[in-house]
C-alpha cells in the first residue's frame, strides 16, 4: 500500500492512533490523557473514555471512571494480570462501577488457546474476590483479526458467550442509577426580578414532579414544587441526570450548596465522615493540613483528621502510614469547619463522592468516596423502625458470634433494643436432643428460624449466629423469616484454626469429631450476602459500623 507521495505504508493500521491524539502518546505508544469518543450502534449511543493504565496517570483513570456505567479492561493474553490491571480493578470497585468487562486480547498470538484464556480469567477472579464488583465478565478477542468483536469468527468454537458488541448492546445499566432518593443540589439561585425566584441544578438521583412535597436541607423548611423548567420549556416531570430550574410555592432559605430532598428520605448533614481517598498530587497529603473540600455543589474548608490505613493495591492488604503519596489510596477520617450534605457512596455515587483542592494552587489534589459516619458509638437519636433477622454465618472460629455480640452492644448503646440468638445456646437449651448429622443440623436451624421469625414479626431486631454451612439451608431460612439479612463473616479456615480456642479443629483433624464443617464437611460460601465482613481487611469497629450503616440505609433504623 502506498500513500499519495508514493511511499510504502504498513499493511496493518495502528488503531490506537484513533484515540491516542497527543504527539507524546504517538511517539511513546502509550495513553497519557483521557480521550473521549462517541460511537453509535443500532441500539445505543456510547461515549468512550479512553484512559491510561500506567500508575503515573492514575488521576486520569479516576477522571474517566468517575461517571462510567461500564468499564472495559483490555488485557494482553500473553502477559495476563499485571499491576496496572489490579489498579484498574481496584479503582473501578472504589468508584462503584457495577459492570466490568475483561476483554482478553491478542488471542491470535496464542493460537486462540482456551487454556491461556482460562488462566487469565482465573487470575482476575482470584484478585476480584475481595472487591465489590457485582458484574464481572470475560470475552476472548482478537482486536487485530476481528474475532469476537462484531462477528464470532471461526477460531474459538470453545467460547459460547456473547461477542463484544452484543454484550455492549445488551448489558443492563438502566437500574444502576438511583431512581428513588431525590437529590437536587442547588447550583444557582436565579432571581431576575422581585416576582421570580428559581433554583437551578442537576437532579443527581430520583425524580421530581409539579406539586411534590419537598424539604430544603439544611434549613429543613417544607414546601411544594410549583414549576419545573428544562431549558425554556415548562415540564410536569423531571428525572435523574436532567438539569432543571425549579420554583417553589414558598420563599424559603435555600442557596447554593443546599439540597432539595424529601422529608422521609434525607441525606446526612455532618462535619465529619470516613472515606477512601485517592491522592493525585506530587506533594504528599498532610494530616491536619487545611484543604478545600468540594462535596456536591458546596465547598468548605476541612482536613484529614487521621489516616486509618493505606491500601496496598497489589495485595489489597492494609498498611500503616502517616501520609499519602501520589497515586496511593487510604481510608481516612475527615473533618470540616462547617457541616456538608452527603450520602454514603454505596447508596448514591453522585452525592457520596468529593474532591480535595489545594486552595493556594487551585489544583485538584485528591478524590474520595464516603464510607460512613464517624463515631457511630456516640449517643444519637435512633429508633427501631421494623423488626428483622441478622443471620450471621461463617466457619467455626470465624468470629460471627463475636461480631454479633459487638453489634448487639452497639445497638444497645444507641438505644436500640435487640435480641441475640446463638448456636451454642440453642444447642444447650432448645436443641440438646439433637446431634450433628445433616438432618439434625437442619432441625436445629428450623427451630432457630422459627424463634427468630416470631421475634421479628413482633418488631424485634434479632442477631442470630449459626454456621449454617449449606446454601440450601440458608435459602430455606430466608423463605421462612421476615426481613432476612444475611451477614457473611468471611474468614479463611487457616485463620479459624489459629483461633481454635476450644480445640475443635485439632480434634476434627485427628478424627475425634465427625461431620465437622470445614474439615470433613463442606462450607458453601454465600454468593450474594446483604453484608460481607472480611476479617483480613476490616477491624472490629469497621465491621460493626458496616452492619449498623446497612440497618440505617435499609430502613430498619431511623
Amino acid at each position: 500500500m502506498k500513500n499519495k507521495a508514493g511511499r510504502e505504508l504498513d499493511e496493518e493500521i495502528d488503531f490506537a492512533l484513533l484515540t491516542d491524539g497527543l504527539e507524546a502518546e504517538r511517539e511513546q505508544k502509550i495513553t497519557i490523557d483521557v480521550a473521549y469518543l462517541h460511537f453509535y450502534t443500532e441500539k445505543r449511543h456510547f461515549l468512550i473514555a479512553d484512559v491510561p493504565g500506567h500508575e503515573q496517570y492514575t488521576a486520569n483513570m479516576v477522571t474517566g471512571a468517575s461517571n462510567s456505567n461500564l468499564a472495559m479492561i483490555l488485557v494482553d493474553v500473553r502477559k495476563g494480570m499485571r499491576i496496572q490491571s489490579k489498579r484498574h480493578l481496584f479503582i473501578l470497585s472504589l468508584l462503584g462501577v457495577k459492570h466490568v468487562l475483561i476483554a482478553v486480547n491478542k488471542m491470535d498470538e496464542v493460537d486462540y488457546s482456551k487454556e491461556m484464556f482460562e488462566k487469565v480469567r482465573s487470575e482476575f477472579l482470584a484478585y476480584s474476590e475481595k472487591l465489590e464488583i457485582s458484574d464481572l465478565q470475560f470475552i476472548p478477542i482478537s482486536a487485530l483479526k476481528g474475532d469476537m468483536l462484531v462477528k464470532r469468527g471461526e477460531n474459538m468454537p470453545w467460547y459460547n458467550g456473547r461477542t463484544l458488541l452484543d454484550y455492549l448492546d445488551n448489558v443492563e445499566v438502566s437500574t444502576d442509577r438511583n431512581l428513588i432518593d431525590l437529590r437536587l443540589p442547588v447550583q444557582m439561585v436565579l432571581r431576575p426580578n422581585q416576582d421570580f425566584r428559581g433554583y437551578c441544578g442537576r437532579i443527581e438521583s430520583g425524580g421530581l414532579k409539579k406539586g411534590d412535597k419537598v424539604i430544603a436541607v439544611p434549613s429543613m423548611k417544607d414546601t411544594q414544587v410549583k414549576q419545573i423548567f428544562i431549558g425554556e420549556e415548562e415540564e410536569e416531570f423531571a428525572k435523574a441526570a436532567e438539569s432543571v430550574l425549579v420554583t417553589l410555592e414558598d420563599e424559603i432559605d435555600l442557596s447554593r450548596g443546599d439540597v432539595i430532598a424529601r422529608k422521609n428520605n434525607l441525606p446526612y448533614f455532618s462535619d465529619r465522615f470516613t472515606a477512601n481517598v485517592c491522592w493525585m498530587n506530587e506533594n504528599a497529603l498532610k494530616i491536619k493540613k487545611e484543604y478545600l473540600i468540594k462535596c456536591g455543589t458546596r465547598t468548605v474548608r476541612g482536613h484529614i483528621d487521621s489516616l486509618v490505613h493505606k491500601i496496598n493495591i497489589d495485595t489489597l492488604h492494609r498498611e500503616k502510614g502517616e501520609s499519602l503519596n501520589v497515586n496511593e489510596v487510604a481510608k481516612v477520617k475527615m473533618r470540616f469547619l462547617e457541616p456538608v450534605i452527603f450520602d454514603l457512596f454505596k447508596k448514591n455515587r453522585s452525592t457520596g463522592s468529593f474532591v480535595i483542592i489545594d486552595e493556594f494552587t487551585n489544583d485538584t489534589v485528591g478524590a474520595g468516596v464516603i464510607l460512613g459516619l464517624q463515631n457511630y458509638k456516640k449517643k444519637e437519636e435512633l429508633k427501631l423502625k421494623k423488626g428483622g433477622v441478622l443471620w450471621f454465618t461463617g466457619l467455626s472460629g470465624s468470629g460471627k458470634s463475636y461480631i454479633a455480640d459487638k453489634v448487639y452492644d452497639a445497638l444497645n448503646e444507641l438505644g436500640v433494643k435487640s435480641e441475640r440468638l446463638d448456636g451454642d445456646i440453642m444447642r444447650e437449651v432448645v436443641s440438646s436432643d439433637l446431634g450433628f448429622s445433616k438432618e439434625d443440623r437442619q432441625k436445629n436451624l428450623d427451630r432457630a428460624a422459627y424463634i427468630a421469625n416470631l421475634l421479628a414479626k413482633n418488631g424485634v431486631l434479632v442477631l442470630a449466629s449459626f454456621i449454617s454451612p449449606y446454601k440450601e439451608q440458608r435459602e430455606r431460612i430466608k423463605s421462612r423469616v421476615k426481613d432476612y439479612i444475611e451477614v457473611f463473616i468471611d474468614t479463611p479456615i487457616e485463620i479459624c484454626e489459629e483461633r481454635d480456642v476450644k480445640g475443635l479443629y485439632k480434634k476434627a483433624r485427628a478424627g475425634e469429631i465427625e461431620n465437622f464443617t470445614g474439615i470433613s464437611h463442606p462450607y458453601e460460601n454465600p454468593e450474594y450476602p446483604e453484608v460481607k465482613v472480611d476479617c483480613r481487611e476490616e477491624n472490629e469497629d469497621e465491621s460493626v459500623e458496616k452492619i449498623i450503616n446497612y440497618l440505617k440505609e435499609n430502613g430498619f433504623l431511623l
